[in-house]
């Protein structure tokens, strides 16, 4: 169970808790191949934790032009820049 950031406060910058576990799995795997961090601190240790907390200061969010191969709308995380 995460306690920081809250899901309710993710879930307004997310519109589906699926959307929100695919975007923050996306993001995790990208910072664990050694991208780079968004934010100047974190709470959590864990590359999920981070990617959470990145979502929820509006660092990342979902591409909403992307499609994968298979015709799916899988979320793709894209930075804030």
């Amino acid at each position: 169970m995460i306690l920081y950031p809250s899901v309710d406060k993710l879930l307004k910058k997310v519109d589906s808790r699926y959307s929100l576990i695919m975007l923050a799995s996306k993001r995790a795997h990208e910072l664990d191949a050694g991208a780079q961090e968004l934010l100047p601190h974190y709470q959590s240790v864990k590359s999920v934790g981070k990617a959470l907390e990145e979502v929820e200061a509006g660092e990342v969010t979902i591409d909403p032009d992307h499609e994968e191969d298979l015709g799916t709308s899988t979320p793709k995380p894209t930075v804030q820049q």
